[in-house]
C-alpha cells in the first residue's frame, strides 16, 4: 500500500506475478485485463487474461470414461502485446532481463495502472520503460496502453512489436487443465491501414464473433515516426506490427497503442469487425482518453466512496481506507454502468480470471445490499439476467419433479446448471464426486435480493413486472418440495445441501439412496421467509396484475393457501440449546482441530484434506463457511423470532449468541466469505473479534490468505461484504416500516465514518462517530424520507439534515430500551441491558 488512493509494489516477484496481474486488473464491466506484463506469455509465472462479461463458450472433455461438458468465460486474444527487440538480439522478456528498479502502482481514484522499470539485457544494455494502462470507463470498448523507453547507455536499432495475439486458451486455473480450453478460432485478420491492424475471433460453440482493433502509433525525440518503417506480420491466429528505428542514448521513445474492442452480442452495430475498426480510427490520444477515464471514475468515487477516519495505533498501522477502495474498484470494474443494458449477472470471482468459469452463484446475496443503497439501477438490470432465466428454472424445477422455479447453483449463459458432476481435489489428483447443485437455498438468495431491492428503493413497477413473478415461482418450489411429515405433523425438505458444502451426504449413506442432507436449518427458515414474501407481494402489486400474473401461472387460491401451512410448519431441527445445521447433525463426531492444524497448519480446505487421506467431513461437525449463521446474517433478531414463532418455535434470544459461539469453534473458514459472515454476527456482543475478522476478510484477496487461489479470480463477494459491514453492519443500517433506521456501534479502531446512500430516491450523506450521527439529504426531487434512531423519527427531505446523539455501550446500560427497537442482526448476544441489542 501507498497512500490511500494507491495498491503499490516495489520489486520484481515471479511467484506474486499471478497475484499482482489480479488485483491491478484493468476492467468496465464490459471487459476485464489482467495486469500481465505486456511482453509477457503464458507460462506459469505470467497470465495475460482478457474476458468479457459473460462471454461463454462449452466444450466437452473425456474424464474418467465420461463426456463432460463445461462452460467457461473465454480467455480472448491478448490485445496487450507490446515488446522489444535491441538490434540482433532476442526479443525481451520479462524473466530474461536483469530488473535494476521495479515499481508498480495501481492509481485507484483515475483507475490507470503505472509501472516503472529499469533493465539489464542480456548483452548489458541498461533501458527505462515506463508504462500507463487503462481500460476505459468513459467508453466500454476502448482499452489503451502507453509505454516509454530510453535506452541508458546504448545506440543503436529498436525493434517494436505491437500485436493481437489469438493463440490464447483457457489455462489460468491448474486443476481444469486437463479439460478442453481451445475455445477460439480465428475469423479473419488484417492490417486496416498504415497504423492499424485488427483480429476476429469466434468462440466454438456459442458462435460469439469478437474483433479487436489496434491503432499503434510511435513517437521519436517527440516526432511521429513514420509508417514506412512498419512491416506488418499476419500469421494463422496472429496479427502485429513491427515499428523499426534507430534510436540514441537517453532519448525517448514513446509507443501508444489504442485499442477496440467489439463482439457481435453489442447493441447499435452493423457488424463487429467494422465497429472496432471504426472505434479505434477515431479514438483520441492517450492523454486524451486517459482524462475522460478518469472523470468516469471521479463520478464513480463521489456515489461509492466511504470516508474512515481510525484512531489510536490503527491510525499508523492500518491500511483499511485503501483496502476497501480496493475492494470497490474490483466491484466497479466487474458491474458497472456497462452492465445495465447487458444481460450479465454478478460473478463471484468477478470477470478477472477463470476460477468457477465466472458461473453466477450467490454471492449477490452478499453485493446486491451494496449496490442497493448505492447505484439501484444497477441492481435492477443485474435482476433481470435472474428473471430472462425464469423459463430455465421452471425446466429444472420441472425435471426434477417440482413445480415453480429451482434455480441452478451455478448459472451461465443460458440458467441451465453449470455445477461441475467432477472436480478435480488438486491435494490427492483424484477425480471425485461434485453435488454442489443440491444447494437448493441459491432460490432463497433470489427472492431475497427481489424482496430486498424493493425495500431500499420501492420500485413497485420492477416488482410488479419482474419481482413477483420471480418470487411466486420460487415460492412454488419449495411448496412442491417440501414433504408433509405425518409422525411429527411438519413438512420437511429432504437432499439439499447448505452454504456449507463441507457436508454433502450423512456418513456411510450410500449416494444412489440417499444423496444430500435433511432439513438444512437455513434453507427450511428462508424457505418459510420466501413463501411469507410471496403472499405480501401478490397483496402489493396492483389487483388487475396479479390477477393476470395467477391466470398466466395458473397459481389458484388454494395454492397460496397452503403456501400459509406450510409456511408455519416446517421443521427446524435443534440441539443442545442451540439451532441444528441439519437433521442428525448432533450425531456427527468432533473434529480434531488442533491435531490437523499441527500437522497441516493451514487447514481452509479441510475437505480437500480429509479426501486425500481417504476421509470424508461428511463424519465431522467442521464447517467451511457460516451456514446456521446466516440466519443471523441476513435477519435481524425481531424478524428471526416472528419467523420461529410463525413456525411455532420458541424463541430464546439467548440462541443467538449460543449459536455463534458453538459453530465459530467448529468452522475452517474454507470460504472468503466466511469472515465476511462471522465479522458481522460479532459486530454488537464483541466488537474487537468482529474487527478482527473484518481486518482478515479485508485481506482476503489483498494478502491472498487462501495460498493461492487469488491469482485465478478476486473474491467479489468478500470484497463486497466487507465495504457493506461498514456501510450497514457498523451503522446499524436497516429498512424497516418505511423508513431508514441508524443504530451506529462503530469498532474502537474506527473514529469516524462518512457515506452516501441512496433511499427512495432520495441522495443522503451521513456521517458517523461513536458520539454522533449527522443525516444530510442532497437536494433532489423526490419525496421526504423517514429516518430514526433508536425510536426517534424525523422526516428528512431535499436540503435537510438532522442530528442524533449516540448512546455509547454505557449509557445503555443505565437506559431504557426505545419501543419496538430492533437492530439489524448484524451482531449477536449482548452489550449493555437491551434485550434487542446483539
Amino acid at each position: 500500500m501507498s497512500g490511500p488512493w494507491s495498491l503499490a509494489y516495489d520489486g520484481y516477484d515471479p511467484g506474486q506475478e499471478g497475484l499482482r496481474e489480479v488485483l491491478c486488473a484493468l476492467g468496465n464491466g464490459y471487459f476485464c485485463s489482467r495486469a500481465a506484463a505486456p511482453d509477457s506469455q503464458a507460462d506459469g509465472v505470467h497470465y495475460p487474461g482478457t474476458y468479457l462479461a459473460g462471454g461463454y463458450d462449452r466444450l466437452t472433455t473425456e474424464i474418467k470414461g465420461r463426456e463432460i461438458e463445461n462452460e467457461d468465460l473465454v480467455n480472448l486474444p491478448n490485445w496487450l502485446v507490446l515488446e522489444i527487440r535491441i538490434d540482433d538480439g532476442p526479443w525481451l522478456r520479462p524473466d530474461e532481463v536483469e530488473y535494476l528498479d521495479y515499481a508498480q502502482e495501481l492509481d485507484l481514484a483515475r483507475g490507470i495502472l503505472h509501472r516503472r522499470l529499469r533493465f539489464r539485457d542480456g548483452s548489458g544494455r541498461v533501458t527505462r520503460w515506463v508504462e500507463r494502462r487503462l481500460v476505459s470507463m468513459a467508453d466500454q470498448h476502448v482499452a489503451g496502453l502507453e509505454v516509454t523507453i530510453v535506452p541508458e547507455d546504448w545506440t543503436g536499432p529498436l525493434h517494436i512489436r505491437s500485436g493481437l495475439d489469438g493463440t490464447v486458451v483457457n489455462s489460468g486455473v491448474e486443476r481444469y487443465r486437463e479439460l478442453n480450453g481451445r475455445h477460439l478460432e480465428t475469423v479473419d485478420r488484417g492490417k486496416a491501414d498504415a497504423e492499424t491492424v485488427w483480429l476476429t475471433s469466434r468462440t466454438v460453440q456459442s458462435r460469439i464473433e469478437i474483433t479487436e482493433a489496434a491503432r499503434t502509433r510511435v513517437f521519436a525525440g517527440g516526432e511521429p515516426v513514420e509508417p514506412g518503417a512498419r512491416q506488418s506480420e499476419v500469421l494463422a491466429d496472429l496479427v502485429a506490427q513491427v515499428i523499426d528505428l534507430e534510436i540514441d542514448a537517453e532519448r525517448e521513445v514513446r509507443v501508444e497503442k489504442i485499442v477496440a474492442v467489439y463482439t457481435s452480442r453489442d447493441h447499435a452495430i452493423s457488424e463487429a469487425g467494422l465497429a472496432a475498426r471504426e472505434k479505434v480510427a477515431g479514438a483520441g490520444s492517450f492523454d486524451e482518453l486517459a482524462e475522460a477515464h478518469a472523470t468516469a471514475w471521479a463520478h464513480l468515487w463521489e456515489q461509492f466512496d466511504l470516508g474512515l477516519d481510525l484512531a489510536g495505533e490503527a491510525a499508523l498501522t492500518d491500511d483499511a481506507q485503501v483496502k476497501l477502495r480496493v475492494h470497490l474498484f474490483h466491484l466497479l470494474q466487474t458491474v458497472s454502468q456497462h452492465s445495465i443494458d447487458r444481460d450479465v449477472g454478478v460473478p463471484p470471482r468477478g470477470w478477472h480470471g477463470e476460477a468457477y468459469r465466472a458461473h453466477i452463484m450467490w454471492d449477490e446475496l452478499f453485493i446486491f445490499p451494496l449496490l442497493n443503497w448505492r447505484y439501484p439501477v444497477l441492481t435492477r438490470a443485474l435482476l433481470r439476467y435472474r428473471y430472462h432465466r425464469l423459463p430455465a428454472a421452471r425446466r429444472l424445477a420441472r425435471d426434477a419433479g417440482y413445480r415453480g422455479a429451482m434455480f441452478p447453483w451455478q448459472s451461465g449463459s443460458s440458467g441451465r446448471e453449470e455445477s461441475q458432476v467432477l472436480h478435480l481435489n488438486p491435494q490427492s489428483g483424484r477425480w471425485i464426486p461434485d453435488d454442489t447443485n443440491r444447494q437448493r437455498h441459491i432460490g432463497s438468495a433470489v427472492a431475497y435480493n427481489v424482496w430486498h431491492y424493493y425495500e431500499v428503493t420501492g420500485d413497485r413497477e420492477f416488482l410488479r413486472d419482474y419481482g413477483a413473478e420471480m418470487l411466486v415461482e420460487i415460492a412454488r418450489f419449495w411448496a412442491s418440495i417440501a414433504e408433509f411429515d405425518q409422525a411429527r405433523d411438519r413438512y420437511v425438505i429432504r437432499g439439499v445441501m447448505g452454504p456449507d458444502e463441507f457436508h454433502t451426504g450423512y456418513p456411510g449413506a450410500d449416494r444412489e439412496e440417499h444423496i444430500g442432507l435433511d432439513n438444512n436449518a437455513y434453507t427450511n427458515v428462508l424457505a418459510a421467509w420466501v413463501l411469507n414474501r410471496a403472499r405480501d407481494v401478490l397483496e402489493l402489486i396492483p389487483p388487475c396484475h396479479g390477477r393476470r400474473l395467477c391466470d398466466r401461472l395458473g397459481l389458484a387460491d388454494s395454492e397460496i393457501e397452503a403456501w400459509d401451512e406450510i409456511s408455519r410448519k416446517l421443521f427446524v431441527p435443534f440441539h443442545d440449546g442451540v439451532i441444528s445445521q441439519f437433521e442428525g447433525y448432533e450425531t456427527l463426531e468432533e473434529f480434531d482441530w488442533a491435531g490437523y492444524r499441527e500437522t497441516y497448519g493451514d487447514i481452509q480446505r479441510l475437505d480437500r484434506i480429509l479426501e486425500a487421506e481417504g476421509d470424508t467431513p461428511n463424519r465431522y461437525k467442521a464447517s467451511k463457511q457460516a451456514d446456521v449463521l446466516m440466519l443471523f446474517y441476513l435477519f435481524s433478531a425481531d424478524e428471526l423470532r416472528l419467523l420461529f414463532e410463525q413456525l411455532g418455535y420458541p424463541f430464546d434470544p439467548q440462541i443467538i449468541p449460543d449459536t455463534i459461539d458453538y459453530y465459530l469453534q467448529r468452522t475452517s473458514h474454507g470460504s472468503t466469505l466466511s469472515r465476511v459472515v462471522h465479522s458481522w454476527v460479532l459486530a454488537r456482543a464483541n466488537r474487537q473479534q468482529s474487527w478482527r475478522l473484518f481486518q482478515s476478510a479485508l485481506d482476503s484477496d489483498i494478502a491472498d490468505i487462501q495460498g493461492g487461489t487469488t491469482p485465478e479470480g478476486i473474491h467479489l463477494g468478500a470484497m463486497a461484504g466487507t465495504v457493506d459491514l461498514m456501510q450497514r453492519c457498523y451503522t446499524g443500517i436497516e429498512t424497516r416500516g418505511d423508513a431508514l433506521h441508524f443504530n451506529p456501534s462503530l469498532p474502537d479502531g474506527l473514529e469516524r465514518l462518512r457515506a452516501r446512500l441512496r433511499y427512495r430516491g432520495q441522495e443522503i450523506d451521513f456521517e458517523i462517530t461513536h458520539r454522533r450521527l449527522r443525516i444530510h439529504c442532497r437536494q433532489f426531487s423526490a419525496a421526504p424520507v423517514t429516518v430514526a434512531y433508536r425510536g426517534r423519527f424525523r422526516q428528512l427531505g431535499a436540503g435537510a439534515t438532522q442530528e442524533f446523539h449516540v448512546i455509547g455501550p454505557a449509557e445503555r446500560d443505565r437506559s431504557e430500551p426505545p419501543p419496538n427497537a430492533s437492530d439489524p442482526a448484524h451482531g449477536t448476544g449482548t452489550e449493555g441491558s437491551e434485550p434487542d441489542d446483539r
